[in-house]
């Protein structure tokens, strides 16, 4: 078994908390509140900025040119191809690109970004690896779940099933998969703390779904 499947089995409980979560399952069905998934819109591309931040920082850990590349090159992906759906989602509801720059993070969405950052700057190759692979892996595994439930049906929410279970998504996760076998292998005395990083970015993710849902703001 890769040690990715192993994390994976590890984070079992989590995935089917995901695939059971209210946000997942109405957005699948086209029956979620548009304030909720504003709520994503927003906060995700707030996510996304310090999720390609991750991958830069990385990329400047790295000891070898191809690795360097391939994670500088996900930065610019993400920043130039994967948010660009994030705006065409906010022009829906109005905003502009300003306006999604100037959301401020709900303490769930702070509390993920700090965590990646913090582990970019702080900790090995191997860690950050692990830390953003659930955030990859899971989009996939979930987007397939909301697609069974879909079906055939179209809906407004129907380009979010469709970007994270396109061919190019799907060959991005499996280059993040192949990145964490490889830093397992490796780096073997840093699979412990691996397992750490990727459970405590797991759920947050799962964490993300229910800030999202609940519109979660700052109580004061």
């Amino acid at each position: 078994m890769s040690f990715s499947d192993e994390l994976l089995d590890e984070g079992e409980q989590i995935w089917q908390a995901q695939y059971e979560h209210p946000f997942v399952r109405e957005l699948a069905q086209g029956t979620l509140d548009p304030a909720a998934f504003e709520t994503w819109v927003r906060q995700d591309y707030r996510y996304l900025l310090d999720y390609a931040r991750t991958y830069a920082i990385a990329g400047t850990k790295a000891r070898d040119e191809a690795t360097m590349a391939y994670l500088l090159g996900v930065a610019d992906r993400i920043l130039n191809d994967e948010m660009d759906l994030h705006r065409e989602f906010a022009a829906e509801y109005g905003l502009t690109p300003a306006d999604l720059e100037a959301t401020a993070k709900a303490p769930t969405c702070v509390a993920y970004t700090n965590f990646l950052v913090r582990t970019a700057h702080e900790g090995s190759l191997a860690e950050i690896a692990a830390a953003i692979y659930p955030c990859a892996q899971g989009y996939l595994d979930v987007a397939e779940r909301m697609a069974e439930i879909q079906g055939d049906a179209e809906h407004r929410y129907a380009p979010f099933v469709e970007k994270y279970t396109s061919d190019e998504f799907r060959a991005a996760v499996d280059r993040a998969r192949e990145f964490v076998d490889r830093c397992g292998e490796e780096s073997p005395g840093e699979r412990d703390a691996m397992r750490e990083a990727f459970l405590t970015s797991a759920r947050l993710e799962h964490d993300f779904w229910e800030m999202a849902y609940t519109c979660e703001g700052w109580e004061i």
